[in-house]
């Protein structure tokens, strides 16, 4: 058997489903086979992959043992004369497998070869070579030199950026995402270390298989896309900590004396350093709008008490300051706070979510007035008045932003992308099938038929040759590739071609799910009929976080009573604590574990189900309980679900 092709998944089922959908035109006439590590999964990956891909050789954890792990366990019962490490959110072209296996065989020193790497907006990523991670060339990757100085042997010795990104050169560190490794190479140099969990486990693969005596390739002559935003979360802390814990674990295992202490000590720096820098990025990312709402809506009440004061009561200074340090204060943060709890800060533009935020505020603060303390009741009319220029400022702020970013004021209306779709006339007519069974709105422009001599004048337009003249012509801002009409490899090549200025999507074949990346950094997008469960909206785990912790705040006061009854205040804390800190829920899924194909959440305290025994019930009608939960969930449910238990 010549090639074995391993994918490690962890829910990204669309995206494995269109990489093994690729991996399996690239294996036609070659002897190989194809193994799928799942780890642990709560989406469709699984089952997904049973009934699309009866071949692939299925292995499904039981819970996450990480990359290196699940790796290991199908590189020891493949039979390839090469191994293919491949990761699920990848695009091969048809010819990648052969012009590999091609290039391995033509060099023996080769041990291992990466090739050149897009993203989803068809734009080069850097790490398709790599140098490794000496204490200076981690130095210069930390501090941005590597940055500031992209092509510099000097500065950039971690992306290699003197090397050519279209010339075949040995290189030290091949990307883990796709890592063709001649099977000889592999057994000199053993196996990925299980000490690595993720991240790093690539760098110390590469380092062991030129210690081995072997030769590392990039080899730019086939390129494929790594929709890298699915597998790389870099804005997250837990990034920053894993990958350069692996750092760590690296020089640990390599370096020795002094300079392995001096590179720890660097990297130990560069962890404190990225984790400051990354939690404040993401605090500001998050605080920025709020903060300048707060503002202008304290600055306009100030400049309301005192236009109040001199116009209707005559008195500059009748006001007293508690309305400075109390009340303005308070109106301000519950404002906001309606304004986020109503999904005002998801969708900044959203004029419906700001309003209504700013009116259910309005109507607590109205409620609760009459029981504030004389001294801190000013004015109604200037809490009215506050309302009314608070509603009045954050719309022409959001007005004032919209224009710079868009350059229009259609604010609230998101503009309609004009849609062009690369395919024969039935995959074209699926893709915008689909597209409307989604509920997505495009102006669909056409189709362009996917080969040269293809045109149909009663449905398609124009000809492929014609691309780059359509698209200027018609302002296009989307294309949708079929797979199953056009080859991957011209896919790719037409997007390098247009550039990263459109947004790409691809269609693959028999699949329900259209998929596309903007950007390396960024999640991958689909346009998609499946279930939209409603409790896996952002806005909505919120609304569900708020109320477990409302419910706490209401069940603090029956605290001192179970002090008088222990077993029930253990009971009572056993739950309430756990809920408190986000380790369990008080309304989740019914049964002990997590339900499979559904989203996440935490052990919950009660469950759908009301003094049933659940061993009672089948197994088919509890799984159908939960999926209504999941898909229908609602704040008033969670309530009524506590009320009925309680």
């Amino acid at each position: 058997m010549r090639l074995s092709v391993v994918i490690v998944n962890y829910n990204v089922s669309a995206f494995l489903e269109q990489a093994l959908g690729s991996v399996r035109r690239a294996m036609a006439g070659i002897d190989g086979e194809v193994w799928v590590v799942d780890n642990n999964s709560t989406d469709d990956s699984v089952p997904m992959v049973r009934s699309k891909f009866p071949e692939v050789r299925l292995i499904a954890n039981q819970h996450n043992p990480g990359f290196a792990v699940a790796n290991n366990q199908a590189i020891r019962q493949s039979r390839g004369e090469y191994v293919l490490l491949l990761n699920p959110d990848t695009l091969v072209a048809e010819d990648t497998f052969q012009k590999c296996l091609e290039f391995m065989e033509s060099h023996p020193e080769a041990g291992a070869l990466g090739v050149k790497l897009i993203d989803g907006s068809g734009t080069y990523l850097p790490e398709s070579k790599r140098g490794f991670p000496s204490p200076w060339v981690a130095f210069c990757k930390t501090v941005g030199l590597s940055a500031l100085f992209p092509k510099s042997r000097l500065f950039n010795g971690y992306y290699l950026g003197h090397l050519g990104e279209n010339d075949t050169n040995p290189v030290d560190v091949l990307a883990g995402c796709f890592m063709f490794i001649r099977r000889a190479a592999l057994d000199k140099a053993g196996l990925l270390d299980e000490a690595f969990f993720m991240y790093g486990e690539d760098i110390d693969l590469s380092y062991r298989i030129i210690q081995a005596g072997y030769v590392n390739y990039y080899f730019p002559k086939t390129q494929i896309i790594h929709y890298k935003g699915e597998s790389t979360k870099k804005g997250s802390l837990n990034y920053v900590r894993t990958f350069y814990q692996a750092m760590i674990i690296f020089t640990q295992k390599h370096f020795r004396g002094r300079r392995a202490g001096l590179f720890i000590l660097m990297l130990q720096a560069a962890i404190w350093l990225r984790a400051g820098l990354t939690l404040l990025k993401n605090l500001a990312g998050r605080i920025w709008l709020p903060l300048v709402d707060a503002a202008l809506i304290f600055g306009g009440l100030v400049f309301l008490k005192d236009f109040w004061a001199n116009y209707y009561y005559k008195d500059p200074g009748y006001f007293k300051t508690t309305v400075l340090w109390f009340n303005f204060p308070l109106y301000t943060v519950i404002w906001l706070f309606s304004v986020w709890l109503n999904g005002g800060y998801d969708r900044r533009y959203d004029l419906r979510r700001l309003l209504r935020g700013l009116g259910f505020g309005t109507l607590f603060l109205a409620a609760i007035y009459g029981f504030l303390d004389l001294e801190y009741r000013p004015s109604r009319a200037l809490l009215l008045l506050g309302a009314a220029w608070a509603a009045l400022a954050l719309v022409c702020l959001r007005a004032l932003l919209h224009f710079v970013e868009f350059r229009n004021l259609h604010i609230g209306r998101e503009r309609v992308k004009n849609l062009l779709i690369v395919g024969s006339a039935p995959e074209s007519a699926r893709a915008a099938a689909l597209i409307n069974q989604a509920g997505i709105v495009t102006n669909l422009i056409g189709a362009v038929p996917p080969h040269s001599g293809i045109h149909d004048q009663g449905s398609q337009l124009g000809s492929i040759e014609q691309l780059p003249e359509l698209i200027r012509l018609f302002r296009v801002d989307e294309m949708i590739f079929c797979s199953g009409d056009i080859p991957v490899r011209d896919l790719l090549g037409w997007m390098t071609r247009l550039g990263p200025a459109l947004s790409y999507k691809i269609l693959p074949e028999g699949s329900r799910r259209i998929i596309g990346s903007s950007s390396k950094n960024e999640p991958g997008e689909l346009y998609t009929i499946d279930i939209r469960y409603n409790i896996a909206q952002p806005g909505q785990r919120r609304n569900k976080r708020v109320l477990d912790l409302g419910i706490c705040l209401l069940l603090l006061p029956a605290l001192p009573v179970l002090l008088f009854f222990p077993e029930k205040r253990s009971s009572f804390l056993q739950n309430w604590l756990p809920v408190l800190f986000g380790r369990k829920t008080w309304v989740g899924y019914a049964g002990t574990d997590q339900p499979p194909g559904l989203p996440a959440l935490k052990p919950a305290v009660f469950s759908p189900l009301k003094r049933i025994r659940e061993i009672t019930l089948g197994a088919q009608t509890i799984d159908r309980l939960n999926f209504l939960y999941a898909k229908d969930w609602s704040v008033w449910r969670d309530l009524e679900i506590v009320f009925r238990h309680g």
